[in-house]
């Protein structure tokens, strides 16, 4: 079984994300997967595959990158889309602005990231779909992790979820009423669909360049808690096909 993984992006440790989930992707020996640091040629690569995986942060396919994604996907495709997959930044002097540019593939994957308030106290991550094969069985739990709000553009089915009110620092979209927030979700298109998992900050000392050299305090947030790292292994079982949308 083939699989993509596309790996890249801005302010994050990719080398440490994409390790650990080549790691996990590894202990399924039948799959083989090609890894990449964009979404160039996803149109020739995707038709061989049975999933894609993305851990992105600031990065977008093309739009004929992206129509590939969705017939991909419409023709019996998933994708395990992981943390920033849906985050767009720009740095404005109101703060860190997510402009809706790309609504063909906001829509696609069902949110698009808004916010994040200051990494600090563990919020709680309530399942909310004890039925689907990712969640039954995994209780409530907390984590320390950045906390995505996101605006939803397209249906999904939420599988867990969190609560969120205050004020997300350094954002143009930084007040925040209470609001329920989609933690892990999928999103059916057409024969296939996507699996949407927004955990998994990471950040080592030198994952900011041209804005601090030298980033005092690594972060791997999730990354410590062996429920996320059981979410990932549900998650690739899923992406291989196992269970429903």
């Amino acid at each position: 079984m083939d699989a993509h993984f596309v790996a890249a992006g801005k302010y994050h440790d990719i080398d440490f994300a994409r390790l650990e989930v080549l790691k996990l992707l590894a202990e399924h020996d039948f799959v083989r997967t090609t890894v990449a640091h964009d979404y160039h040629g996803v149109a020739e690569r995707l038709p061989a595959c049975r999933f894609l995986i993305t851990y992105t942060c600031d990065l977008m396919p093309s739009e004929a990158e992206a129509a590939a994604i969705r017939a991909f996907l419409e023709a019996g495709g998933r994708w395990l889309a992981l943390h920033g997959t849906n985050s767009i930044l720009r740095f404005t002097d109101a703060g860190v602005d997510s402009p809706e540019e790309r609504p063909d593939v906001m829509d696609m994957l069902g949110t698009q990231f808004k916010a994040h308030p200051p990494i600090g106290a563990p919020f709680t991550v309530e399942i909310v779909d004890t039925e689907h094969d990712v969640t039954r069985g995994i209780g409530d739990f907390d984590v320390v992790d950045e906390l995505y709000l996101m605006k939803r553009m397209s249906d999904i089915r939420t599988l867990a979820q969190t609560r969120f009110e205050g004020e997300a620092t350094g954002f143009v979209d930084a007040h925040w009423p209470e609001t329920v927030v989609p933690v892990i979700y999928t999103r059916a298109i057409g024969q296939g669909g996507i699996l949407y998992n927004t955990l998994g900050h990471c950040r080592g000392h030198y994952d900011l360049p041209g804005m601090q050299d030298f980033y005092p305090h690594p972060e791997k947030c999730a990354w410590n808690y062996p429920v996320y790292y059981e979410l990932l292994r549900r998650g690739i079982a899923w992406a291989t096909g196992h269970g429903g949308i």
